[in-house]
């Protein structure tokens, strides 16, 4: 492997470190890792990678929203609750970095569906299924960011 090669994959590393630990936009740097090493290399491997790439973030994309989504409203988990524990994560994020940013969540649709339901058990529960939401949709950024990078180390071998 060449020097090219390895920053590339330094790359695609940070953008998968950036799915777990959302500071960065993972997916979308795994993404532009493999749009860089295509435009690197000009062979038909290389944009039949990025072709690939490119599907494959835009399904996870698509699968990411629509699925927990789908759960979350099953659960009787409102886009307005979602949107409080977003606001509190926000704020949370910057008051306690990264881990402020959960918390922040967490107390956000906690105090919302509470409020809406008045009841503490029927408020936590619909808070687990939030969590659950948010763990699956971060689940299946890792797994499409994953399958891009895997994608790529077939180009690679391919194409040496």
């Amino acid at each position: 492997m060449d020097g090219f090669t390895v920053v590339v994959g330094l790359i695609m590393l940070i953008g998968l470190i950036g799915i777990a630990v959302p500071v960065l936009p993972g997916l979308l740097l795994v993404w532009v890792a493999v749009l860089i090493w295509s435009e690197d290399t000009q062979t038909t491997t290389g944009w039949v990678v990025l072709g690939i790439a490119t599907l494959l973030a835009v399904l996870g994309q698509l699968l990411q929203y629509i699925l927990p989504g789908r759960r979350m409203r099953t659960a009787g988990v409102t886009t307005s609750s979602t949107m409080a524990g977003a606001g509190l994560g926000a704020v949370g994020f910057f008051v306690l970095p990264v881990v402020g940013g959960f918390l922040g969540f967490v107390l956000g649709v906690y105090l919302a569906e509470r409020i809406k339901l008045g009841n503490h058990a029927i408020a936590w529960t619909s808070t687990m299924h939030a969590l659950r939401a948010i763990g699956l949709s971060m689940g299946i950024e890792m797994a499409t960011g994953l399958t891009i990078a895997a994608t790529w180390l077939v180009g690679v071998a391919a194409t040496t």
